[in-house]
């Protein structure tokens, strides 16, 4: 299936993150890195040999401009992105955040700037969505941008209807954000999505009724664990597609975090009828940033490239392994072998 055009939309931000594990208090010095769950993924998925395209707005400045050379320098095809003007985002900004790595036993922590960033400022009504994505196979998009701000939200809709419409795959992450918009908002608008959704990625914030003529049944969700089981997951999973039938995948990773430094990741793919459960990882983190990004970059490799269902959730999870030790917001491995190396549990060096 080499002919797969992949684009997906967000917003890509400019990473500051103090050297060495330093608390933001006391350092002198910043790292400066650029990501954001949208661009982490295409960049994977253009290390990995894909067509990857992503559309965003940035502020035609400096910062704006070292962005999008970032992409492109990983082989991310950037046509489709809207440098803006002052008078089209008039604070015409790039959305900012501040990492602080955890370590051992103290948890990593972001501080987020990225209120009045250029995307949620820009007026969409003058894009052409269908021109935007036509001639593209692959539509990936999640959560995190329609709780940017109301445009992003209109945007994210009508890119699901006209991608359904194009006959494209569509992807969508949930990738709940709590610092960006509520619980019940997000349950809200992604469930909306759903109809539109051919691989899904997690199993929330969605409304999944127990009895759909009576809410204050709850949920079917609420009734599993963080970390389900096979049993647990694949009830999930059934629930979901007897109600949107039109979900071909569902995928969740699983997280069990030791310490700040040290994880276990195991995944859940709902594939073909089938739940199916991958190898448990276990391995010290470098960076834990972007870890579901890549686990969802490494599943679209898997389905675009035509893995069986076990090969599918293990090159997915070991993606998201991967990740954890590299530094920076994307999976930059450009070696498909190295991931296969890992989900075979192989480590011998490479000579």
């Amino acid at each position: 299936m080499g002919q797969d055009r992949f684009i997906t939309i967000g917003e890509i931000m400019l990473r500051l993150t103090p050297p060495n594990y330093e608390k933001i208090r006391m350092t002198t010095l910043f790292e400066a890195s650029y990501g954001g769950s949208e661009a982490n993924i295409a960049l994977a998925l253009a290390n990995l040999g894909v067509d990857s395209s992503f559309f965003t707005v940035v502020p035609n400045n400096s910062l704006g401009k070292s962005a999008v050379r970032m992409l492109r320098s990983n082989d991310v095809h950037c046509s489709p992105v809207i440098l803006s003007t002052p008078e089209e985002t008039p604070t015409h900004r790039l959305g900012c955040y501040y990492l602080e790595t955890g370590y051992g036993i103290r948890p990593s922590k972001v501080i987020y700037d990225r209120k009045h960033s250029a995307i949620t400022e820009y007026d969409f009504s003058k894009v052409d969505v269908e021109a935007l994505l036509k001639g593209y196979t692959w539509l990936h998009l999640g959560g995190i941008t329609p709780a940017l701000a109301p445009n992003c939200a209109e945007l994210t809709m009508r890119c699901l209807e006209t991608a359904r419409r194009l006959g494209m795959t569509v992807s969508f992450d949930g990738n709940f954000r709590s610092r960006l918009w509520s619980w019940e908002e997000a349950r809200d608008f992604c469930t909306r999505c759903l109809p539109y959704v051919d691989v899904l990625f997690g199993i929330e914030p969605y409304h999944l009724p127990k009895d759909a003529s009576d809410p204050s049944r709850g949920d079917v969700k609420d009734d599993i664990p963080l970390q389900p089981d096979l049993q647990q997951q694949d009830a999930v999973n059934r629930a979901f597609v007897a109600k949107y039938p039109n979900l071909r995948c569902i995928a969740r990773h699983v997280r069990y975090a030791h310490s700040g430094s040290e994880n276990s990741l195991k995944a859940y793919l709902w594939y073909d009828g089938h739940t199916y459960e991958s190898k448990l990882f276990t391995f010290t983190i470098l960076d834990r940033v972007g870890g579901g990004d890549a686990f969802a970059s490494g599943l679209i490799y898997a389905m675009m490239h035509g893995y069986e269902p076990m090969e599918m959730v293990n090159f997915a999870v070991a993606s998201s392994v991967i990740k954890h030790t590299i530094r920076g917001d994307a999976n930059i491995t450009d070696d498909v072998e190295s991931i296969r190396n890992l989900m075979n549990m192989n480590y011998d060096i490479k000579r």
